[in-house]
């Protein structure tokens, strides 16, 4: 071979290294603005496609967000709610790891969630973490960018819920009034006075502003999203907009989502992520509270009037419950 034939390959070998050389450097740094500019033209489809094929592998991670509360006041419906859209997958059921199971350890924590693609959200709910003193610490070790929500509503009607709901359990409960109320001498030789029972667990647990204060000492304001449970019944759509603004995610969760089931009182589903059909979320919900006493719920919202300023002061948010 002579050394023109031999110069000539070695200039095109040249040309031809430093135009793929180009073209995989482009390609790589995805300026195409600058791949316009030199004439090429490049596909990335192959390269999405493996990058698609990686993500598509489920694995299971720990929680991205926790419904933490509160008990009664319509967490249940909002993980109903929130498996409707397609980023987002939750455990089947309560974990309790913050507050029973924590010796187990995030491993154990970890095997309870659902295997998520990555891009989804990772969710798992359990009421009972609002009023655990140590969740707030041990969630902020697992994660201290976690996202928390916590449904709370009027907690006269909380209370009243939470006792229907024991009621139904054990037919031999005493009346509402007589749990809520305790009789109090108000000074020697005077008739007794009915008074609220801030002991009993259905009436302390609407004391709201109590449980707040522990989360917010670990985790700032913008990391906890207060879910009003009235209008989460009266206006679905409305809030769980609020909800997907706060979690990251595109509105996909609408109006066309909801009808109102008159008979329970509560929205109900055309779809969910188990079922096909129209349904609402189980015939434990929207149980007929009993009839209460006049008198007595006027002593608890008198009971609870001062504690909600404080929430509302620490919340930032006027539920208006009166």
């Amino acid at each position: 071979m002579n050394s023109k034939n031999s110069n000539e390959m070695d200039t095109g070998d040249f040309k031809a290294n430093y135009i793929t050389l180009k073209y995989v450097f482009l390609k790589r740094s995805n300026y195409k603005s600058l791949a316009s500019f030199f004439g090429l033209k490049f596909d990335d489809s192959t390269e999405k496609y493996r990058r698609l094929r990686k993500n598509l592998v489920p694995v299971k991670r720990l929680p991205d967000a926790l419904i933490i509360g509160v008990k009664k006041c319509g967490t249940r419906a909002l993980l109903e709610f929130l498996r409707l859209h397609p980023d987002v997958r939750a455990a089947g059921s309560e974990v309790h790891f913050f507050d029973k199971f924590y010796h187990k350890g995030f491993e154990w924590y970890r095997d309870k969630m659902p295997p998520t693609l990555e891009g989804q959200i990772t969710m798992e709910k359990t009421p009972s973490y609002w009023v655990t003193r140590s969740a707030p610490r041990r969630v902020y070790a697992m994660n201290h960018s976690v996202k928390l929500l916590a449904v709370v509503r009027d907690p006269v009607t909380r209370a009243i819920s939470d006792y229907t709901q024991s009621a139904s359990k054990r037919p031999s409960l005493p009346r509402f009034e007589d749990l809520a109320l305790v009789n109090s001498t108000m000074g020697w030789g005077r008739a007794p006075w009915s008074v609220v029972d801030a002991t009993w667990p259905p009436v302390r647990l609407g004391v709201y502003a109590r449980p707040l204060r522990r989360w917010l000492r670990r985790f700032p304001r913008s990391r906890l999203l207060l879910i009003s449970g009235e209008r989460l019944v009266n206006d679905p759509a409305a809030e769980m907009a609020r909800v997907q603004k706060f979690l990251g995610l595109k509105r996909v969760i609408t109006e066309k989502h909801f009808y109102f089931n008159s008979t329970k009182g509560f929205p109900c589903l055309f779809k969910s992520e188990s079922r096909s059909t129209p349904h609402c979320l189980g015939k434990n919900k929207g149980r007929n509270h009993p009839h209460i006493d006049p008198v007595t719920i006027q002593r608890l919202k008198e009971f609870y009037k001062p504690f909600n300023e404080r929430f509302y002061e620490m919340s930032g948010i006027n539920f208006g419950w009166d």
